[in-house]
Parts: structure tokens; C-alpha cells; sequence
């Protein structure tokens, strides 16, 4: 079983586009994995794929340990961001290969289950309906009203944490992002950034009313000192985490010293190198894992690292189903997960491009088909070509 063919798919998820690879063996057999890198260069991680594949096609797709070392081994001297995206879902798209071929899901060639399920969160609760409400068809959070009744649902739908971000309702409401975008590059901490989140949780927990613990992710959005201000401010408000991006890890064991908050970090961050600081720093309670960007197996890999410092795991996943799929699928195969994230509002049609995750009570099933368990309709895909 050999691979004949690397192709880079697109297709127009509303704010941003998926992307998907898929690979084809001689005997026809396909396999699939998710590479978004939906803010950065689309464009150019498909052409890494294509320079990448002579290293594949022609190859044992079932190699693929020895496949992914060939790429790390040609890439040496650009190693992590788009490459490993790259790198990642070759691997990927091999093992739902190899997992089809031997008609065991991919957990099983790494040691069996260690769960049939795993607790789930709403991730970008309140998010999505202010910067994409009229894409996914949801209501306009207009109001902190809105997000109480956003937090009604949470309880209703039965999730037990959810996570938001830095979001303002309104007529026209804002997910406030300076890290990433806006005027100037202004990272620092004001009163007013620090009240806007008080209000936001104050109105989710009057939705909630207990029944579900808040995230709150900070992303790359303040420095050090403006991470720990806003620690201090939301101390009492039963955070399952407080989500930081840092690509220091002195600073960030910094703001977890100064804080009994928990800290989540590290969905930036690629293979057991970049996580080992980290560790070896005490700089985060719950590992956020990318398991779409760094592969399956480097991704079990960071986990058992993890393991090794008593600090469970998260899977970073904000993606397509198939990219829920797959981490519910690494889930399985860890012992030290903390909870799964997934997002409720997005695209309606997301729901016809791959089967469906099946969620209930708040945990997921863990699927038990054949690779990830699921396939693409390209057929589906191909009605929202991007760019449209």
C-alpha cells in the first residue's frame, strides 16, 4: 500500500477556511486529516505539502513513523509553524490510512482506549455570536441579557464548562484581540478591559447560575503584567482556567505563581522540545495540545512528556469535525486528558461535510470506526469552494 498522491483541499468556512489533506494509496484507499492555518498562510502550507510529497508519494503509507522522521530530517533547519502543520497532517492522513487498512480505529495502534468517553466544553461560547452570528445563524449577542440566556443554554445542553474570550455584546458587538489585530499594537491592561470581563462573567454565571465552570482565554491579547492583572480581577470567579499564550516559559510560570487560578497554555507550541520548558518551568496546570498541528503520535508524545510532570492535557481544537475526530481519538489514547474542546455554533453545514460527534450530557463518545471513524463528502465540500 502505497501512496500515490497528496492533495490540499479548501473550502469556505464562513470567517475562515478549512483545510483539508487527503491521501491516496495505489489500491485507492483515501485517508484525511485537517491542517488549518486559517489566519496565517492557507495558501502557502499548501504549497509546503507539495514540496513535501516527493518524500511521500511512492512510499509505504503504512511507514509512517519513518515517513515523518524523513520530513522532520528535510525540514531541520525550519522546524515548527507551518512546516509542522504540514508534517502533522501527512502523519495524520496516514494513520487514518493505516487505521482503515488494519479496520481499527487509530487509538488502537497506540496501546487501546483508555476511556469510551471524554468531558467536553463549549469553546468561544458568546465568541462566535459576536463576530459571526449572521454566518452560523445564531442570535446577535446584542446585550449582557444575551449572554445570560447564552449561559442558560450552556446548562440546558448540558456542557459543564464553556470558554470564552475578551467580548464586549452589543449593537455591534466586538471579541476585543489586540494581539492578533486592531489599530496599533497596544498589549496593555486597562480598567476598562478588566471591567468588560467582570461583566461578561457576572452575566454568564446569572445564566448559569453554577451549573457550568467559565473559561476565560486570553490568547496572546496582554503581556505578563496585564495577564496577571486580569488574574487578580477574575480570582473569585471559579475559573476552570484562565487560557494564556506565551511563547516565554519564565513569564508564564511568572503569572501561575502569581495566581491560584489554574493556567492553560501551549496550543502554540510544537513537539515535546517546545513543551519541555515549559514544564520544566511548572509554567501551566492543563497542557493545551494541538493535535491537528502537531500530528497524532508527536502529540501522544507532548502528552506522555506531560505525564512525566503530573500536568494533564487539553486538546486544542477549533477546527471542522474531522478535527474532533481526531482529538476525541488521542483522548483515547492518553491516560492524563482533562476535557475536550469543541465548538457548538459554527458554519450549519458542517454538519453534512463528515459524520457527526455524538455528545451526550456533556461528554463525547468516543468513535470506534475504522481510522478516525469518519470520511469527507467532497461533494459537500465542493458547494463552498474558498476562496468564494
Amino acid at each position: 500500500m502505497k501512496v500515490a498522491r497528496l492533495d490540499t483541499l479548501f473550502c469556505d468556512a464562513g470567517w475562515r477556511p478549512w483545510i483539508l489533506l487527503k491521501a491516496t494509496t495505489d489500491e485507492g484507499a483515501v485517508g484525511w486529516a485537517e491542517m488549518t492555518d486559517s489566519h496565517g498562510s492557507p495558501r502557502g502550507l499548501a504549497g509546503i505539502v507539495e514540496d513535501l510529497a516527493p518524500l511521500v508519494v511512492g512510499h509505504d503509507a503504512r511507514a509512517v513513523e519513518r515517513i515523518v522522521w524523513d520530513l522532520f530530517r528535510a525540514t531541520r533547519q525550519s522546524p515548527g509553524s507551518v512546516i509542522q502543520k504540514a508534517i502533522g497532517a501527512i502523519e495524520n492522513a496516514l494513520l487514518d490510512l493505516k487505521g482503515k487498512a488494519l479496520g481499527v480505529p487509530v487509538y488502537e495502534l497506540f496501546g487501546g482506549p483508555t476511556r469510551d468517553s471524554v468531558d467536553v466544553y463549549w469553546s468561544h461560547c458568546g465568541t462566535t455570536r459576536a463576530r459571526a452570528w449572521e454566518v452560523t445563524g445564531t442570535k446577535k449577542l446584542a446585550s449582557y441579557d444575551d449572554v445570560a440566556a447564552l449561559g442558560r443554554e450552556v446548562v440546558e445542553r448540558g456542557f459543564k464548562a464553556f470558554k470564552t474570550n475578551i467580548v464586549v455584546p452589543g449593537d455591534e458587538p466586538q471579541v476585543l484581540m489586540p494581539g492578533f489585530q486592531g489599530p496599533g499594537l497596544d498589549r496593555n491592561p486597562s480598567r476598562e478591559l478588566e471591567d468588560a470581563l467582570r461583566k461578561l462573567l457576572e452575566a454568564f454565571a446569572q445564566g448559569t447560575n453554577g451549573g457550568a465552570e467559565p473559561i476565560v482565554d486570553l490568547n496572546f491579547n496582554l503581556t505578563t503584567e496585564g495577564v496577571l492583572r486580569i488574574a487578580r480581577a477574575l480570582q473569585d470567579d471559579g475559573l476552570m482556567w484562565l487560557e494564556v499564550d506565551a511563547f516565554d516559559p519564565t513569564s508564564l510560570a511568572a503569572v501561575r505563581r502569581g495566581t491560584s487560578i489554574p493556567i492553560c497554555s501551549g496550543e502554540n507550541l510544537y513537539t515535546n522540545r517546545e513543551f519541555r520548558p515549559f514544564l520544566e518551568e511548572t509554567a501551566m496546570d492543563v497542557a493545551s495540545v494541538d493535535v491537528i498541528w502537531n500530528g497524532f503520535h508527536q502529540a501522544k508524545k507532548i502528552a506522555d512528556l506531560a505525564e512525566t510532570f503530573e500536568v494533564n492535557c487539553a486538546p486544542h481544537n477549533y477546527y471542522s469535525h474531522l478535527a474532533t475526530f481526531i482529538s476525541a481519538q488521542w483522548c483515547a489514547a492518553i491516560p492524563n486528558v482533562r476535557i475536550l474542546e469543541v465548538d457548538v455554533d459554527d458554519v450549519p453545514w458542517r454538519e453534512e461535510l463528515t459524520a457527526v460527534p455524538e455528545i451526550r450530557d456533556g461528554e463525547l463518545l468516543i468513535p470506534t470506526g475504522p481510522g478516525w471513524g469518519t470520511d469527507v463528502d467532497e461533494e459537500v465540500l465542493r458547494e463552498h469552494p474558498w476562496p468564494s
